[in-house]
């Protein structure tokens, strides 16, 4: 595991979300440059449309490999996830600047969610490993899904572009996909040498132990030696599998889940692994698969594997004294 070259002095690379010239991303712009300014640091701020997200990425993370520097996501899971991509795969180093909903990722390695905070925090870090997980060939940080819960995803955006971005308006959502569901996939599920063959609305992987944790999942009761109890051990991501359940018993598990404790509800079956392979049953082997990974969604081939990297991804941390 080899720590890639970090020169503090050298400039930072900022990747936005977002096309410069709107008020916010004007006044990111602004509060990135102050911070530089403040710091004697410099960086330069490379705004992106979502359909550029990418190239952007890569390009970014290419130069911060080669100037021993650091990319920096600015936005929310999806935005992290794109950047992290680019990043493991130069393996150069990567900051983290929240502005999403739930920011786990961030949260969970200890970043501050307000701008200001988070620069200062970044300013003052450094690389730390941290575990990275991946379905096929594509990277995800904290979860990644399929059946039910990419559609809620689709759903949830929706939503926000009626209602606006809160978590109230996320639970609705969410609540609203729930209580219409249907369609049950049908899974062979393989792990740790053995074979699952069930029914399910969907299946969720995390790989983030603040999102587990606050769903009540952060347990599972299977521990590695040496494990705290309540957490994920490193090396492993948590599978988790929604069962098909009634109207009532749906609404039931949405407040469960809500107030974290959806590892006691009856229609979950969740287990630890450092890997699965997923085939869906009866479908045709060219037929591709909705999945969704760190809140974005897309459509991928059977087989799908999902693992833990052996290369982790280099993150800008302050480490607790």
């Amino acid at each position: 595991m080899q720590r890639p070259l970090f020169n503090a002095a050298a400039a930072l690379r900022f990747v936005v979300n977002g096309q410069a010239g709107h008020a916010d991303a004007d006044a990111t712009r602004d509060a990135i440059e102050g911070a530089l300014r403040e710091a004697g640091r410099s960086g330069t701020v490379l705004f992106a449309a979502p359909a550029e997200l990418a190239q952007v990425a890569r390009k970014a993370a290419a130069q911060a490999l080669a100037e021993g520097s650091a990319v920096v996501a600015v936005g929310g899971d999806g935005t992290v996830n794109t950047v992290a991509q680019a990043a493991h795969a130069a393996g150069c180093t990567m900051g983290v600047m929240p502005k999403g909903t739930f920011n786990y990722f961030a949260r969970e390695h200890g970043v501050p969610t307000e701008t200001l905070e988070a620069l200062r925090w970044l300013l003052d870090a450094r690389p730390e490993p941290v575990q990275i997980a991946a379905i096929n060939d594509q990277v995800f940080l904290v979860n990644t899904s399929l059946g039910l819960y990419p559609d809620l995803l689709q759903d949830r955006e929706a939503w926000k572009a009626r209602f606006g971005r809160s978590r109230l308006v996320a639970f609705g959502a969410g609540m609203a996909t729930l209580l219409r569901a249907q369609r049950r996939i049908k899974l062979a599920i393989e792990f740790d040498q053995q074979r699952q063959d069930l029914r399910a609305l969907t299946l969720f992987v995390g790989n983030n132990r603040l999102q587990l944790a606050q769903l009540g999942l952060g347990d599972t009761g299977e521990r590695a030696e040496g494990e705290n109890e309540g957490v994920q051990a490193d090396g492993h991501i948590t599978a988790v599998m929604l069962k098909p359940i009634g109207t009532l018993a749906m609404v039931g598990l949405m407040l469960r889940g809500a107030l974290g404790q959806l590892g006691e509800a009856s229609g979950i079956e969740r287990f630890v692994c450092r890997s699965l392979v997923v085939k869906p049953s009866r479908m045709r082997a060219r037929r591709k698969v909705k999945v969704a990974f760190d809140g974005e969604v897309g459509w991928m081939s059977p087989p799908l594997t999902i693992r833990v990297l052996p290369q982790p991804l280099w993150l800008l941390k302050k480490l607790q004294s």
